[in-house]
This record gives structure tokens, C-alpha cells and sequence, in this order.
């Protein structure tokens, strides 16, 4: 048994967990994560808070209501108020492969068996097997309806099963996740290095040109395939992914990574963006390490944290333009578990706690969460869409440990 284990195993016997933190540097881990309860109570309470209501209400929620039996799909959406389905138009592969990440991740007997069946789904479903890439979406009787080869969809679909390989050890998953690699660094790949948002479906025609949030997840895809296969190659990848998003999506005065390439009219800046780029980054330095991005992304934080949180504590704001000004002053739920997990990436405890704190009775409620909300706190979104789960999970494995 190796030290980690021994100790872990020390841990959930006696609740060391003062020692664990001790410990952490010579154990190699990229942070400490170990937070005594005593030291912050404040934390604990919120942490487990949100941790039981992750584990208690959201995860059974899509493994009862939220799946439907009948195609092997998670719904698109549930009603805020009711939990109950809304009429399904369609189901995107996207939604599928986060569903599967978030139950590959989540502990249990069934949240595993849930992750098998999903799995098995997505790949029924979705794979294009005419072109080798993957179907957009399927109607509401899961038969083709979008054929857009999408990156977004193909980076989830990666993450996905990095995460389900990592859980299950199903070869399959590992094949799918390099094969759909593959196929990204084929066919989307620019001359200059970046990536199209989406082909035709013979992958023939490019129908969007680059854009951040594709490639943002496509880092997140390869960080997470490197842990089970080709961590030179991928760390090849995410260096030239990098390198791209600083030569043509960061904003120098401000230095946050803009939404279209810079130069675009009508260009905006997401603040939960530059939160979420923050915490990939700082999850994997060793990657990263001497690339511009490391550089300029803690400072589009810090002016993100300036011009695009709420003062009075009513949520991150959704988008601005490069000066400053509010363009969407939603509260979306996803960049607030953006930005809750960027404090914690920071070590911010303090500003946690009060983050925590205004969340909890923001956003969530016994029977879900609000997707939306404005600056007053009225809902903006009634439905609660499956892919929202996969938001709540990269913030609680990025949260302090307590005990």
C-alpha cells in the first residue's frame, strides 16, 4: 500500500486531517485541499452544504425524472418548480457527455451502473459512423435531426470519456476518446493553429470559425485524456491551444480572453470565462508552464473581479465589452460555480465563504436550482437544463476538503 493510501485510510479512521495538510507538499499535491473544520467553520458548513445537496437532490434527480428509459437519454431540461421533464424537442450529444462525466465522477454503486448506461447511449446514439465524428443532436424519437460536426461536442465527448475510462477501466472508452482526439486535430485544426467551432457534416465545409469557449473546453478535454493516455502528445496540444488563444483571443488592455477573435465587432468578455480558463491553467502548470497565458490570465481575473462580480453580492455578471460596460447582467448559474471555484483555485478564503454563502441562497432551493436570475434575484430561466450538473461538480472537486 503506498503512502497515500495509508494515509487516506488514516484519515477516514481518525480524521486526520490536520496532518493530511501537513503533509500535502511532500506528497506532490498541487495544492491542499485539506481545510481542518475546526480552522473555518464557516467554510465547512458551506461546503457540506452544497455537497449534500449536490449528492442528495441534483445527482438522484437525473437518475429518476430527468432520464428517459425509453431513448437512454437525460432530458434536456426539468422544470424549476416541478422537476418534472419538459416536452423533449431534441437531445444533443453534449448534454449526454456531460451527464456521463458528472456520473463517472459521482461516488456509489448506481451513480456507476448510471454512468454504464450512459455511456452505451452516447455512443449508440450520437457516433456518426458514416464520417467518423459526431452527430449535433437527435429529434425527441432520438433519430438524427443536427449532423453539425461540432467541436464543443466533440471536446465533451473526450472529457467524457476520460472521465467514464478513469472510472470503469472500459477499453472502449479510451479507443472513443483518442479516435475522437484524432479526428479533432484532423479535421478542425486551422493553418494557424486553432480549431473551426463546427463543420459540415462531411467535415468538408467550415460553418463557424474559432471561437473561445470551444477551444477553453477542448483544453479541458485534453488535460483530462492526459491522465490516461499520450501525455506528451496532449501536452503538445494544449501548449499550441495556449499559444493560439493568447495571439488572437487576449485582449491586451484588460488581458481577458475575449469571446470571438480579437478584432471581431461587437466582441464581449465573460467574466466566468476567465474564471474557468484560471482554473484549468493552475491545474496543470507543469503544462503550461513559461506560455503567455499563465501571465495574463491572473490578471484578467483580478479586472473581471473589478468590473463583472456584484458589489452587493448578487452574482457574477454574464457578459461585458472591452471597456467595461455591461452588455448582460444575467446571474447564469454556471459562471457563478465558475467563479466559486476560481476563489478556491486562489487559496481566496475569505471571499469563498461570502461567495458560498450568497450562492447557497441565490441559487439554489430544496427542490433544485435557479438557473437564471437577474440582478434583484428574479428568476430569468424557469428550467433546470442537464447540463448544469457538470458546472456544479468541476466547482466541488475544485472546493477545500472537510471533515
Amino acid at each position: 500500500m503506498t503512502l497515500r493510501r495509508i494515509l487516506e485510510s488514516l484519515r477516514r479512521k481518525f480524521r486526520l486531517s490536520l496532518l493530511l495538510q501537513n503533509l500535502g507538499p511532500f506528497l506532490g499535491m498541487r495544492r491542499s485541499k485539506m481545510i481542518a473544520a475546526q480552522t473555518n467553520l464557516s467554510l465547512a458548513e458551506h461546503v457540506r452544504a452544497l455537497r449534500e445537496h449536490f449528492d442528495g437532490v441534483i445527482l438522484p434527480m437525473w437518475m429518476g425524472r430527468g432520464f428517459n428509459d425509453a431513448t437512454g437519454l437525460p432530458f434536456e431540461s426539468l422544470d424549476a418548480a416541478t422537476g418534472e421533464p419538459l416536452a423533449p424537442v431534441r437531445y444533443r450529444a453534449m448534454a449526454c457527455a456531460r451527464q456521463l462525466y458528472v456520473f463517472a465522477q459521482a461516488p456509489g454503486v448506481a451513480a456507476g451502473q448510471h454512468a454504464d448506461r450512459l455511456f452505451e447511449s452516447l455512443r449508440r446514439v450520437f457516433r456518426d459512423e458514416a464520417h467518423g465524428g459526431w452527430r449535433y443532436s437527435v429529434d425527441a424519437d432520438a433519430r438524427p435531426l443536427d449532423e453539425t460536426q461540432d467541436l464543443y461536442t466533440h471536446a465533451f465527448i473526450v472529457l467524457a470519456c476520460a472521465a467514464y475510462f478513469q472510472r470503469s477501466r472500459h477499453a472502449d472508452a479510451r479507443k472513443l476518446m483518442l479516435t475522437t482526439a484524432s479526428t479533432i486535430e484532423a479535421r478542425f485544426k486551422t493553418r494557424d493553429g486553432l480549431y473551426h467551432a463546427a463543420l459540415s457534416p462531411d467535415f468538408v465545409q467550415a460553418l463557424r470559425p474559432p471561437a473561445q469557449n470551444p477551444m477553453m473546453h477542448l483544453t479541458e478535454a485534453y488535460l483530462a485524456a492526459a491522465q490516461v493516455a499520450e501525455p506528451a502528445l496532449f501536452a503538445q496540444h494544449l501548449r499550441g491551444l495556449a499559444q493560439g488563444i493568447s495571439q488572437f483571443f487576449v485582449h491586451v488592455p484588460t488581458q481577458c480572453i475575449s469571446e470571438a477573435l480579437q478584432g471581431t465587432a461587437g466582441n464581449r468578455l465573460e467574466p466566468g470565462h476567465q474564471f474557468e480558463w484560471l482554473s484549468l491553467v493552475h491545474g496543470a502548470t507543469e503544462v503550461f508552464e513559461s506560455l503567455d497565458l499563465v501571465e495574463s490570465l491572473p490578471r484578467a481575473v483580478h479586472w473581471s473581479r473589478a468590473h463583472g462580480v456584484a458589489a452587493d453580492g448578487t452574482g457574477v455578471l454574464a457578459s461585458l465589452n472591452e471597456s467595461g460596460a455591461v452588455i448582460d447582467d444575467t446571474r447564469r448559474i454556471w459562471a457563478q460555480t465558475e467563479y466559486l471555484r476560481a476563489l478556491a483555485v486562489q487559496g481566496d478564503w475569505p471571499a469563498l465563504v461570502e461567495g458560498l454563502a450568497n450562492f447557497r441562497a441565490r441559487f439554489l432551493h430544496e427542490g433544485g436550482w435557479f438557473e437564471c436570475l437577474d440582478g434583484a434575484g428574479n428568476v430569468v430561466r424557469a428550467d433546470m437544463p442537464s447540463t448544469s450538473p457538470y458546472h456544479l461538480a468541476t466547482c466541488l472537486a475544485a472546493l477545500p476538503i472537510v471533515v
